[in-house]
């Protein structure tokens, strides 16, 4: 079965930002005063899984597929803000931009939320 390319890529960034959360867990772990990479970690983590079980719900026909798509790139950018952010502020001591991590925290709230609508909505009829 061939899938839409969009899909894979949300595979492989789903990866990415597991591979990504255990470094930073390690690295917290690790560091001095590493405080803010613990949480920057937890949120790759976290949402590295909830890609990829949207992907798998949505091949099964538990979701829209459009929603369910955009709370699955909603997840992948927001996590990417916010762990950009607290690490970047952990490495380089200064911030991605100003609000940077609540912008990204204010992302996935609203991508859990989309997930939700997700599931409550129909699937479009073939």
């Amino acid at each position: 079965m061939k899938h839409p390319l969009h899909v894979r890529v949300l595979v492989i960034l789903a990866a990415a930002m597991g591979a990504d959360g255990v470094i930073l867990a390690a690295a917290a772990a690790h560091l001095a005063d590493a405080t803010r990479l613990q949480p920057a970690s937890s949120m790759l983590l976290f949402h590295a899984s909830a890609v990829l079980a949207i992907v798998g719900l949505r091949e099964h026909g538990i979701l829209h597929p459009g929603i369910g798509i955009a709370a699955a790139w909603g997840f992948v950018i927001a996590s990417a803000l916010f762990a950009g952010d607290l690490s970047l502020r952990h490495y380089a001591g200064h911030s991605l931009f100003p609000l940077a991590a609540p912008t990204g925290g204010t992302l996935l709230i609203a991508s859990w939320l989309a997930l939700a609508v997700s599931a409550a909505w129909p699937r479009p009829s073939s």
